[in-house]
């Protein structure tokens, strides 16, 4: 952080890097939280230099996805995923759209706050994926307390999005929990399986 800001700001550089650091507990989270809440320590100028290194550094590890068809659990999309919201002190909902190939089309922040209490995710989900000609998606979400193991409001909002997605022909393939303790997919821990069973009943 402190090598970061020292060519620009020499003289705070130091008593900002810890004070971020101090607040936020590691450069990666400092990076990752809004710019108000750097500007806080740093002001408004160094507090958008830092957004701009995240932007970035966000964009390098997004580029081999654009490549290659997307697999939620690719070590590729999984860094790209945690070097973004791993350390997000809000809980944040997106959703990545694909193409009939698994190319990645779009990747929409479609929601902040707690999962369980968005009764609006189906129906913007579906809609945007219509606009955009999705034949897929990956849901993702963070945990800032720190565990990515999902919750029951999780598994309930998953489950509504599927039956949406469902009736319009949209595969979900994935919804990945991201924290700073790790990730966890639907998937890979069987709750997709048994989404879909309960739609078939």
């Amino acid at each position: 952080m402190d090598s970061l800001l020292r060519p620009a700001w020499p003289a705070e550089a130091a008593i900002w890097s810890d004070a971020l650091i101090a607040e936020f507990g590691s450069l990666a989270a400092a990076l990752s939280v809004g710019m108000r809440d750097r500007a806080r320590i740093t002001g408004p100028g160094p507090a958008r230099f830092l957004g701009k290194v995240q932007a970035g550094l966000l964009h390098c590890l997004r580029l081999p996805m654009a490549r290659r068809p997307v697999v939620s659990t690719s070590k590729q999309l999984l860094d790209y995923l945690r070097a973004d919201m791993a350390n997000l002190i809000h809980e944040r909902f997106r959703v990545l759209f694909l193409s009939s190939q698994n190319e990645l089309i779009d990747d929409d922040l479609v929601w902040e706050g707690t999962v369980g209490e968005a009764p609006a995710y189906p129906r913007e989900v579906v809609k945007r994926a219509l606009e955009v000609g999705a034949t897929g998606i990956i849901l993702v979400h963070n945990h800032p307390s720190g565990s990515p193991k999902p919750s029951q409001g999780d598994i309930d909002a998953t489950r509504r999005i599927a039956e949406a997605a469902r009736m319009m022909g949209i595969c979900l393939h994935d919804h990945l929990v991201i924290s700073r303790a790790g990730w966890a997919s639907f998937r890979m821990m069987g709750y997709l399986d048994t989404l879909q069973d309960v739609a078939a009943d």
